[in-house]
């Protein structure tokens, strides 16, 4: 007997169970047999994903790096228009006479966690061959910076004059704004990385319900009362085919400072989930 679809998420939120829960019921009312599974940290989701335990994964961009090292063959099925053609960027207050990443060298910049490719990977590479210490912020370590709170607090070090800079996804920049962790207005972008993608959702292998399951995901209308509510929990109006194109920054950021290898080992130094 075929079992039901089975996807994996990652819990790095309580909100993750009232999404998924609903989407379950979602797929339910449309005939599909589907299911999940919540995993504390990506690495143990990536692993089972590979081995067949669950057909598609709900993953963050460095997941899905390391989904295709170890299966070339996966693919991104979907992801929200919400995950295309993000950017983060280097935060100095407005006071600072750092004009440039270069104007750094010698000083502190504060990071998001050692996994959170838009509060560290991806911006840290801004200030490759320039001499400053990082201050990493190591707050939800496995979930890959989907907890902003290591951006978050470092925000805070750069509000309170601990560090010289701070690293952190653009639209988080804002939010720390409107919020007050930054002051409104105190702040300014110094350096931007080019265009990313975020998450997407990964599958191996060829389950019998994973194109229906596909199909729905794509065909959710954002108009629709009963789909409205979980698209607006899981930040979308619109799921979009996934692409694999903007991942590359990443897939470099990755080599640079040896995360995983080429076949998506773990080799991170003092990297524990």
């Amino acid at each position: 007997m075929n079992r039901p679809l089975l996807m994996g998420a990652v819990a790095y939120d309580p909100k993750v169970v009232t999404i998924w829960d609903g989407f379950r019921r979602w797929f339910a009312d449309q005939g599909l047999e589907f299911d999940f599974v919540l995993y504390s940290h990506y690495e143990r989701q990536v692993e089972d994903l590979v081995a067949g335990r669950i057909d598609a994964a709900w993953n963050s961009p460095l997941a899905w790096v390391r989904t295709r090292r170890m299966a070339p063959g996966a693919r991104a099925a979907a992801m929200r228009d919400t995950d295309r053609d993000l950017t983060s960027v280097l935060v100095v207050r407005g006071t600072s006479t750092v004009r440039q990443p270069s104007d750094l060298a010698g000083g502190t910049v504060a990071s998001g966690a050692v996994d959170s490719p838009q509060g560290t990977l991806l911006p840290l590479g801004l200030l490759e061959g320039i001499d400053v210490t990082v201050r990493r912020f190591e707050v939800g370590v496995g979930l890959h910076g989907d907890h902003v709170g290591g951006e978050r607090d470092a925000a805070r070090a750069l509000a309170a004059g601990d560090v010289d800079a701070a690293c952190m996804l653009d639209g988080n920049h804002l939010l720390f704004s409107q919020e007050g962790t930054l002051p409104a207005g105190a702040t300014r972008v110094v350096a931007q990385t080019p265009p990313f993608d975020h998450c997407n959702m990964s599958v191996v292998g060829d389950h019998p319900l994973l194109d229906r399951f596909v199909a729905l995901l794509l065909a959710m209308d954002y108009a629709d009362p009963t789909a409205r509510p979980l698209m607006d929990l899981e930040g979308l109006t619109r799921w979009l085919p996934g692409r694999e194109t903007g991942y590359a920054a990443l897939e470099a950021a990755v080599d640079r400072v040896g995360f995983y290898d080429a076949k998506g080992a773990v080799t991170a130094g003092g990297y524990e989930p």
